[in-house]
């Protein structure tokens, strides 16, 4: 007998003991906007930049939808669970779904970092997708540079598999305030279910809070 699975993810939230992965709503524009304009992010990610108001606004209410809705992938708001304040983006893409792998990518608001939530929202995000879409693989690209990148990586067990040389672009930024773009190599890591076993319960981040999903 052949077990069949959706082609599509879920309309979810999930649950950690501080966070909550959920769908954006036209609330988080503001917020989102600001994040998204931050060094960082305009470094290390392919964001339009400057990103307005009203790119945030049609990522919230059209692009992000519109990977889930196509079996693209999904995309969550990163959120504290006791203030609402947002705090990151978890993003699910290029989705296959007869191999059920697919890759992720996330981003840390400014004003959120070192607070260990990336490493809890991307392990939250491998448990759901691992035990409850029944998985087998995910995979996370890093620019060679991005050293806090790779920490999450190694933080949740991911094992490193190799690099795709010159296969990606950076963004740095000039004296004179404009930025370039750069050519970098790219390091793959995936995860598999098995990796998780003793890193369930055992990862803490940087304030001592141990990761417990739960989704709904």
């Amino acid at each position: 007998m052949t077990t069949t699975f959706p082609d599509t993810f879920p309309d979810i939230s999930i649950s950690t003991e501080r966070l909550c992965l959920r769908p954006f709503d036209e609330e988080d524009v503001p917020a989102l906007a600001e994040m998204m304009n931050d060094e960082l992010v305009v470094a290390w990610s392919p964001v339009t930049h400057p990103y307005t108001r009203a790119d945030a606004h049609h990522w919230v209410t059209s692009s992000a939808p519109a990977e889930r809705a196509s079996g693209r992938g999904i995309v969550f708001a990163v959120s504290e669970f006791l203030t609402q304040r947002l705090v990151g983006t978890i993003h699910l893409y290029d989705t296959d779904w007869r191999c059920r792998s697919t890759e992720i990518g996330y981003v840390t608001a400014p004003w959120a970092r070192g607070e260990g939530y990336a490493s809890e929202a991307v392990l939250a995000t491998a448990q759901w997708l691992f035990h409850d879409q029944r998985f087998e693989r995910l995979e996370l690209r890093t620019a060679a540079d991005n050293t806090a990148s790779q920490m999450v990586a190694q933080k949740i067990g991911c094992i490193s598999e190799g690099v795709l040389r010159n296969a990606g672009i950076v963004r740095s930024r000039r004296a004179d305030g404009r930025w370039i773009e750069s050519r970098t190599d790219l390091i793959v890591w995936s995860l598999l279910p098995e990796d998780l076993d003793g890193v369930v319960g055992r990862v803490m981040d940087d304030s001592g809070y141990a990761t417990y999903p739960d989704w709904r």
